[in-house]
């Protein structure tokens, strides 16, 4: 089961059984929040992470990692879900030339892995996720609301 380590922190320790826990509390804490950072070490679960919640969201199709595409658009009940990966490109006009300013604007959940590499692209309201690697499959994950 998760654990509040600090709510002045916002921080959870957790482990990959208790995802679906995480996933629920994140959705929560983001609120009305569609454009979703995530930010960690290569192997901290982002992605991981990412399958969880848009499995508790009502995706039914396999979820993975966009890392070759840059983008995966996923349909569920409530619109579109599109999930980036940014950790191969040179920079920042390759995002910019499949249109990932349009992508943020739509309205539609936005979940961006990689963030660091498109900082002038990012709008200024979103929710941060940042997870770290605490020992073998424990996790720490920190959030924030950046209005």
């Amino acid at each position: 089961m998760a654990e509040v380590i600090d709510e002045f922190v916002t921080g959870l320790k957790f482990t990959e059984k208790d995802l679906d826990e995480v996933a629920h509390q994140l959705l929560e804490r983001a609120g009305d929040k569609r454009i979703w950072i995530f930010k960690g070490e290569m192997g901290a679960g982002k992605t991981t992470l990412i399958k969880s919640i848009a499995k508790l969201l009502g995706v039914t199709e396999t979820v993975q990692s966009p890392t070759f595409s840059i983008v995966n658009e996923y349909d569920f009940p409530k619109g579109k879900i599109f999930h980036f990966d940014f950790y191969r490109i040179k920079n920042e006009s390759e995002a910019f030339d499949i249109g990932a300013e349009e992508y943020f604007d739509s309205g539609n959940y936005c979940f961006i892995e990689w963030p660091e590499k498109i900082p002038s692209l990012l709008p200024s309201h979103f929710f941060e996720v940042l997870i770290t690697t605490v020992v073998n499959d424990v996790r720490m994950l920190e959030f924030n609301n950046h209005e």
